[in-house]
């Protein structure tokens, strides 16, 4: 037989401080982040090449132009034999010293096998994939929003497009500037010199084309925001 002392009394209400508590066990210890395993960067950058080379080869279908080194291959390719595919890993040759002095041996050799596939990827969409009418306006905003999507994509995964991009992640991570707007202020020079190949309409195109882009990587790309 049970006393009242004995028996069991109410449970006590649980407060919102407990489940402030569990919730708070559930959730990442601060300032952990798992990094991402080399299958992962492996996948990551080969997804993030395809989108850049299918971007660029809609813009050339799309006579139309980018910025930065994307830029200045997709001008060159109005007066030279080479295809697109080449010239976009040739002008980016010369950033690979500047990429090797700030950025570091294991960044620069990512960023060059990325601009490599990059242009292996142009031949191949060169090579399987034409276009004999391409809307100028869809291909440019199309080819703009694929280059920017895989810009987030190769950087979230430690590497680059080559170029103004490694320009770009410096004067992000040494001068805390953001990528997006450094790369637009790069990317109006290589804007205006269109004007000595294209007609005055495909270059406001694709001036507006870069600002699309550039958006993209402005509001997606900001220091100290990814961490793995």
């Amino acid at each position: 037989m049970s006393t009242p002392d004995s028996q069991p009394g109410p449970a006590a209400p649980r407060g919102r401080g407990d489940s402030d508590d569990q919730a708070a066990n559930l959730q990442p210890l601060a300032g952990h982040v798992l990094p991402h395993t080399a299958a992962e960067d492996v996948l990551g950058v080969l997804t993030g090449t395809f989108m850049a080379a299918l971007g660029l080869y809609l813009l050339e279908q799309s006579e139309a132009v980018s910025g930065g080194t994307a830029g200045l291959a997709l001008l060159l390719t109005f007066g030279t034999p080479l295809n697109l595919g080449a010239l976009f890993f040739l002008v980016n040759v010369p950033f690979f010293g500047l990429a090797m002095w700030r950025k570091g041996w294991r960044f620069t050799l990512r960023t060059a096998l990325s601009v490599g596939v990059v242009s292996v990827f142009a031949a191949v969409c060169e090579q399987f994939m034409p276009v004999p009418d391409m809307n100028p306006v869809f291909g440019v905003f199309a080819g703009n929003v694929l280059i920017g999507v895989a810009l987030l994509i190769v950087f979230r995964h430690g590497s680059s497009l080559g170029g103004f991009n490694i320009l770009a992640l410096i004067a992000q991570e040494q001068f805390n500037l953001r990528g997006g707007y450094v790369q637009m202020s790069l990317d109006v020079t290589v804007i205006l010199l269109a004007f000595t190949v294209l007609t005055p309409e495909n270059v406001l195109l694709s001036a507006a084309g870069a600002v699309i882009m550039n958006l993209i990587l402005a509001f997606n790309h900001r220091p100290g925001r990814y961490r793995a």
